[in-house]
């Protein structure tokens, strides 16, 4: 088992999108990931990519534990010659973090504590005492093939000196032109075992949000707090002329520099940002510790909605223009938007399963909420599938679609008004330009779609013209879309209720020739396990038989997601020491599950005590394979189901994940309507892989 250091080759290279990457691929693999810096540029309060990488991943060190020493302490011990001093205390303190961990990622310095031209040097070293593998980053910003080139072999020469141990190198910011002429010329470098990887500028990365700038200048919000922090600047302009010469000026995303009592260029860039006519303004910085009149500020609170952010500082104009210029672009905690293009990036460029190998990490016998969601991006991504999601104007939908689509999670089509999807995406800041916008009243595939639906459910007495009008409904355009192979999945539920959800799938997909009924269950992400809890959503009453259906699908469900299902079928009492009509209709599904599938661990009836916790498992149901060891719990009713998988996503902090609709012949899943966007996220994610198994499934049919 080795640990990773992520090493900047020199300054500007980028390299916490590397640490990013590097750390969201490791913690799904290991039960406890450390992170640690050879130095605290801020003394005792965290940089910004070490608050990053605490918040994201839940680190449970105090921010001292993750740090070397000062900066100036560094100075120091160089200054007075007692180099080796300074790597003995480092390593100290690496070594206290790694004894409490099963890995650590290491980031290298930032090129602002020592002798730059030494810097690099000095992180192989540490990454030697530490017993590191070392991720080299050399920077490719702004720099010609050859340059690029050249400063790759300058950091492989100092690796090759101190006898660094290469994981992979990595080049990047490179000029989308130029990445294959640079990849050209790495091959012809190096051999087929050295991976050097080749990642492209992506310009959303390389510029600030407002909020880097309001941190950097330590400025105060006086509006527009919140996710309006992550407006991504991509220009500045000081405003300094009449109205009509200045509104030439602006640019789309652009941060406008003015005194804080210039209330014509406050009020014109407000308008400017909310008129069709006018590039959209990221926010105003005013400067001179000048606050807007009190009847401009009653102006400002008046109005209904404006995106723009209004942050002050005391500095004067021009002071405050060279510090905007020089602040470098970062990700700080909480900006999903740069998180994503960062994984994105990362994910689309390094061939993971291949980097997990090298790192040769023990992996954890259970399986983490980190590596189950992680490990869902990945198999999502895998094979690409196209997943409609009907509630397009939702916030929290367009949200999610943003994120998917910086990470390449999969191919969405969102339903809805596309004037009306597109004005709520311009007010959100949010860029979604490759994902296709359908209106199902004025679709050219309406009249097919109803056609379809009317073949479908003329026995029950649909016409023509009433198919023509179910169709226009956003859950039953979906449904066909899905139904007829335009689209491979569908996910919805967050406006609208699960019955308006499902119904039009029973109608038209239905059920699996092998599944009597549809079901669903949660994955339901506790601390330190995902267990799978069946059925909390559909079914109310279910009988014998209809548990044993649900189970032996929700075990099959869990196994196509990674988890080894054993099967606890949960009643108020374990073993014989029941009596009552309920436990025995448990009892008996119980029968039919090991009747059907022998080859299935499954236990029953069974408490929940007994089936998750080892000694008391143990001690109610001694000998048992199940009992203290369950990963599929399935509940005797709906009642039972739907309030105990709240009461723990509530009480013990789990995220649950679904419902995940089981046993349909292509995938449709609700959401619940108090759904985060990290649920709509994953829920995307299972349905891609459901779709994905589909396909496997019909293309072994075809081949039999």
């Amino acid at each position: 088992m080795q640990s990773v250091y992520i090493a900047g080759a020199g300054a500007g290279s980028g390299k916490s999108v590397v640490v990013l990457g590097i750390m969201e691929m490791l913690s799904t693999v290991n039960r406890k990931v450390g992170f640690f810096r050879a130095f605290a540029p801020r003394g005792i309060q965290p940089d910004n990519l070490t608050a990053l990488i605490m918040s994201r991943y839940d680190l449970p060190f105090p921010p001292e534990m993750l740090y070397g020493c000062t900066v100036e302490t560094a100075r120091q011990l160089i200054g007075s010659g007692r180099y080796e001093e300074l790597l003995k205390l480092i390593m100290n303190k690496f070594k206290m973090l790694e004894e409490r961990c099963d890995l650590v990622v290491c980031a290298g310095t930032d090129y602002n504590g020592l002798i730059q031209s030494l810097e690099f040097g000095f992180n192989v070293d540490l990454a030697n005492n530490f017993g590191c593998c070392l991720v080299p980053v050399v920077r490719g910003f702004e720099r010609t093939p050859q340059e690029a080139v050249d400063a790759l072999h300058i950091s492989q020469e100092v690796v090759r000196e101190r006898g660094g141990d290469v994981l992979a190198t990595i080049v990047n910011g490179v000029n989308p032109e130029y990445c294959e002429t640079v990849r050209g010329r790495v091959n012809d470098m190096f051999s087929d075992e050295e991976r050097v990887y080749i990642f492209p500028e992506q310009s959303a990365l390389g510029m600030p949000t407002l909020g880097e700038i309001r941190q950097a200048l330590h400025a105060e919000c006086l509006y527009g707090a919140g996710d309006a922090m992550q407006q991504v600047v991509t220009n500045y302009k000081i405003a300094a002329m009449e109205i009509p010469d200045f509104l030439g000026y602006i640019e789309d995303g652009c941060l406008i520099i003015t005194p804080g009592d210039r209330a014509d260029i406050i009020l014109a860039s407000l308008v400017a940002d909310a008129s069709s006519a006018f590039p959209r303004v990221a926010g105003l910085l005013l400067t001179g510790g000048q606050r807007p009149a009190d009847r401009v500020q009653q102006l400002i609170d008046g109005l209904r909605r404006t995106n723009v952010s209004i942050l002050q500082v005391p500095e004067d104009t021009f002071t405050t223009a060279m510090k905007v210029n020089s602040i470098e672009a970062t990700v700080l905690p909480g900006d999903d938007r740069k998180i994503a293009a960062a994984l994105g990036l990362f994910e689309g460029q390094v061939d993971i399963d291949d980097l997990r190998r090298r790192v040769a990490v023990h992996h954890s016998e259970r399986t983490t909420p980190l590596m189950f969601e992680y490990e869902l991006i990945r198999r999502a991504k895998s094979k690409r599938q196209r997943i409609v999601l009907p509630e397009g104007a939702d916030e929290r939908i367009l949200r999610a679609a943003e994120i998917l689509a910086l990470r390449q999670v999969a191919d969405l089509v969102l339903l809805g008004n596309p004037e009306r999807i597109q004005r709520r995406v311009g007010e959100l800041g949010l860029k979604i330009e490759d994902i296709q916008i359908i209106d199902p009243a004025t679709s050219p595939d309406r009249e097919r779609y109803a056609q379809t639906y009317y073949e479908l459910r003329k026995h029950k007495g649909i016409s023509q013209q009433m198919a023509h009008d179910v169709v226009e409904d956003v859950s039953y355009f979906g449904t066909l879309m899905v139904y007829l192979g335009d689209a491979d999945g569908m996910v919805s539920g967050a406006t609208h209720t699960t019955q308006h959800t499902i119904r039009p799938s029973f109608e038209t997909i239905k059920t699996q020739p092998s599944v009597k009924l549809v079901s669903s269950v949660f994955f339901m992400c506790l601390a330190d396990r995902v267990l799978v809890y069946g059925d909390c959503a559909v079914n109310p009453n279910p009988n014998a038989e209809e548990l044993a259906d649900i189970a032996i699908t929700s075990a099959a469900t869990a196994a196509a997601f990674g988890i080894e299902p054993r099967i606890a079928m949960l009643s108020y009492s374990s073993g014989s020491s029941g009596k009552g009509e309920d436990v025995e209709r448990v009892r008996e599904a119980v029968g039919m599950v090991r009747e059907r599938r022998p080859d299935l661990k499954v236990e029953g009836p069974i408490q929940y005590d007994a089936a998750v916790d080892i000694n008391v498992g143990r001690s109610k149901m001694p000998g048992s394979e199940v009992a203290g060891h369950a990963t599929v719990l399935i509940f005797p009713d709906l009642n039972t189901g739907n309030n105990t998988y709240k009461a723990v996503q509530r009480s013990a902090g789990a995220v649950a994940i679904g419902p995940v609709l089981q046993g349909l012949n292509k995938p449709v899943n609700d959401l619940s309507r108090g759904c985060t966007v990290t649920d709509i996220v994953n829920t995307v994610a299972i349905t891609a892989i459901q779709a994905q198994a589909e396909q496997e499934i019909k293309i072994e049919g075809n081949a039999e």
